[in-house]
């Protein structure tokens, strides 16, 4: 069985000397044997209590606290608590540090090649990195809607092409025609844009919208609030409605 002086157990728990032997006129950990010279000597199991003094005390815990923690009958079960809570803490933490590492790289990426940008430029950036997941999620809502026009689609073409029938291919066209106005409307109004010029959010007349010229991220509009007319960025407006 290995044997620990104050300096080596210390040293393995990344404590100061002083801090063992502080721990030791508290009575919350004492060592096992003294040396002939007087000499404080630590087993293995003082070594393992001793991480898990560390630990408790990296958790905030007063020394009052850790000591009735170790008296009780089963300290494990209270322990085992106290680190599954550390874990959640943390897992949550890192979450947070992630997301905020993402919009971060997003501003970054969304800065490169503009040699000149405002304050403005930059709130138009972190509104677009805001709006990104929103979007993607309603997309995909819309999609997933669309699958029974597709497969009713594919359905009537076998139909047309294998046994002549034409008629399910009218009920697909009406069914995808009622489909297509319902979304577009339901699309645009659940969606804003960015006036590259004035840098206001605006909702465009759904007449005008419907008829633009668009990309996957912007639309052709006239932004009401100044009069430009040219490609706005899309964002998320839904949360208005």
């Amino acid at each position: 069985m290995s044997k620990y002086t104050t300096g080596e157990i210390a040293k393995l728990c990344g404590v100061t000397v002083r801090t063992v032997q502080y721990y030791d006129t508290r009575g919350i950990l004492i060592p096992s044997e003294l040396s002939e010279g007087g000499r404080r000597l630590y087993s293995d199991g003082d070594l393992k209590r001793m991480k898990i003094i560390c630990f408790l005390r990296e958790m905030d815990l007063p020394i009052d606290a850790i000591s009735q923690i170790l008296k009780e009958e089963h300290p494990e079960n209270v322990i085992s608590l106290l680190i599954e809570q550390q874990e959640t803490v943390l897992t949550d933490e890192i979450s947070e540090k992630q997301e905020k590492l993402e919009k971060l790289r997003d501003l970054k990426n969304g800065l490169k090649g503009k040699t000149n940008f405002s304050l403005e430029t930059i709130g138009d950036i972190a509104v677009i990195m805001e709006s990104k997941k929103k979007l993607k999620r309603m997309r995909r809502m819309l999609l997933l809607t669309g699958s029974p026009v597709t497969a009713l689609q594919w359905f009537s073409i076998v139909l047309w092409i294998a046994g002549g029938i034409w008629w399910p291919f009218v009920v697909w066209a009406l069914a995808a025609a009622v489909w297509g106005t319902a979304v577009s409307r339901y699309y645009l109004s659940h969606v804003k844009y960015i006036c590259p010029e004035c840098h206001e959010t605006f909702k465009p007349a759904l007449k005008e919208a419907f008829r633009a010229n668009h990309t996957p991220t912007a639309r052709k509009l006239t932004c009401t609030a100044c009069g430009h007319k040219g490609f706005c960025v899309e964002v998320w407006g839904g949360d208005e409605n």
